[in-house]
């Protein structure tokens, strides 16, 4: 079976996508993903980098031979952009701005916890991502008030939280003892949409795509016609979205940020953090939403089928294949219900435990 884009190795060639804009391909131990593309924004001063890879000495090599090949050095760094708060996306920012003092930017809502998790899924199905809980990685930014449909000890649910597997964790504890305590980055610079950043030559304006995470950024450089799109719009998956976090309705907002994007005039390059440049933006969104929609239309499906209220699992495990079944897969139908229920199309019950249960 042929692998999609964003399983593919890394490369250790760099690849220049636009003048001064430099694609390197750094490794990722993660299923479902083979690679993240940091992008280097090359200037007089050095450059600017966007979403330098996962913590850790394997992705931080990678990051040091690609940057030698364009003939920099880590303390040629000024910049680091961090779309959001995924690890593979900000592991490097911290070692980068111990190396040279580079200033981080991401967007003002940026939070590192349990909450955060992460999951991209090819259409039908659910690759799953390992994610970093806050008790594996010390110190991080301040967290925010528990999620809106948190409950104690546990899902709405009633199902486990996302957890990464033991050897992952004990691989992060380690990254944490190496780093002092800490594996999140200090965000010295915030930015909020409609912000304008001069990286490379060029001016980007930040939009903010909310979805995937609620702090999740894009930048947009309409000049260029260039669009990095983090992971908020992927060549062939689509990112995961999970129901649970500080957004109401995570799905929602995710189709308003496809919308804003796909509307944007002076785009013809699109460079994700997973996969290979393309150019149709509008199109791909559209690809996405329709799978989304599909997936609704499912789920009601199901429900129909059951005749009854019934679980988030029980929807889960009709939803997706048997090797998908779990907590990450229950988050996204999770997510997928709750949109239902705000847009009056799902209603929602309890059990004497407090746990949900939809009906369509």
């Amino acid at each position: 079976m042929a692998k999609r884009q964003e399983q593919e190795p890394a490369r250790s060639e760099v690849t220049e996508i636009a003048p001064d804009v430099l694609r390197m391909e750094l490794p990722i131990r993660l299923p479902g993903l083979g690679h993240v593309n940091c992008y280097a924004l090359v200037d007089r001063d050095g450059a600017a980098v966007v979403d330098p890879g996962l913590p850790g000495t394997g992705s931080w090599r990678a990051l040091c031979d690609r940057l030698a090949q364009a003939g920099l050095s880590p303390k040629d760094i000024h910049t680091v952009v961090v779309t959001h708060s995924h690890p593979d996306h900000f592991g490097g920012a911290m070692r980068l701005a111990r190396e040279s003092d580079a200033r981080v930017i991401a967007h003002e809502s940026f939070s590192f916890g349990a909450a955060t998790a992460d999951i991209h899924e090819p259409k039908g199905s659910v690759e799953h991502i390992p994610d970093v809980a806050a008790s594996d990685v010390g110190e991080a930014p301040a967290p925010k008030p528990a999620p809106k449909h948190e409950h104690q000890g546990g899902t709405p649910w009633g199902g486990d939280h996302p957890r990464p597997p033991l050897r992952s964790r004990l691989r992060w504890r380690l990254i944490r003892f190496m780093n002092g305590g800490a594996i999140a980055p200090t965000i010295t610079h915030s930015v909020k949409k409609g912000d304008v950043l001069t990286l490379g030559g060029r001016e980007w304006f930040i939009v903010h795509t909310p979805g995937h995470t609620e702090d999740h950024i894009c930048l947009h450089s309409p000049e260029s016609g260039l669009f990095l799109a983090g992971d908020h719009v992927l060549p062939t998956i689509t990112p995961h979205i999970s129901g649970l976090g500080h957004q109401s309705d995570p799905l929602a907002n995710f189709y308003d940020s496809l919308e804003r994007v796909a509307a944007l005039p002076d785009v013809s390059k699109v460079l994700p953090a997973h996969g290979h440049p393309f150019d149709d933006l509008a199109a791909r969104c559209a690809a996405i939403k329709q799978h989304h929609d599909e997936r609704l239309e499912k789920v009601c499906a199901i429900s129909r089928a059951f005749g009854k209220p019934a679980s988030v699992a029980a929807f889960s495990r009709k939803l997706f294949k048997p090797r998908s079944w779990g907590p990450m897969a229950e988050s996204e139908t999770y997510a997928h219900l709750e949109h239902l229920r705000v847009a009056g199309t799902a209603e929602r019950t309890e059990d004497a435990d407090g746990r949900y249960a939809y009906l369509t």
